[in-house]
C-alpha cells in the first residue's frame, strides 16, 4: 500500500459555475485533509463546496459548504479529514472569478 501526501488540486474556477476541481484515481483512496479558499479580490465573495460521491449528479446532501461569505482579501482553511473513496469528486463553485481553492491531504494506492 502506497500512501503519498501531497497537494491533491489547486483550481481558480470561473465564476457562477460547478466545477469539479479533484477526483480520486481508480483503484485509489484518499483522505482531505485541508481545503483553503483564498479571496484574491477586494470585494467580498462567496463560496460552495460539494463532495459527489461516485461521480453522481451534484445534488442538496452532497455540500459541505453552500454560498459561505469570505471577505475581500481574506483565505479560510477548512481542515475536515474527508475519507473519500475512487471516483469520489470534489465540486466547487465561487461566485466571482476571484477565488482559488486548495485540496490538501493523502492518497492511498
Amino acid at each position: 500500500m502506497a500512501i503519498t501526501y501531497k497537494v491533491l488540486a489547486q483550481s481558480a474556477p470561473s465564476a457562477t459555475t460547478n466545477t469539479d476541481v479533484y477526483t480520486v484515481g481508480a483503484g485509489k483512496q484518499a483522505i482531505i485533509s485541508t481545503i483553503t479558499v483564498c479571496n484574491r479580490s477586494a470585494s467580498a465573495a462567496s463560496y460552495r463546496i460539494a463532495l459527489r460521491p461516485d461521480g453522481a449528479a451534484i445534488a442538496n446532501s452532497h455540500y459541505i459548504a453552500y454560498d459561505v461569505a469570505l471577505a475581500a482579501n481574506d483565505t479560510t482553511a477548512l481542515t475536515l479529514g474527508i475519507t473519500c473513496d475512487a471516483s469520489d469528486v470534489v465540486t466547487v463553485y465561487a461566485s466571482t472569478a476571484d477565488l482559488s481553492f486548495g485540496v490538501f491531504g493523502t492518497e492511498v494506492a
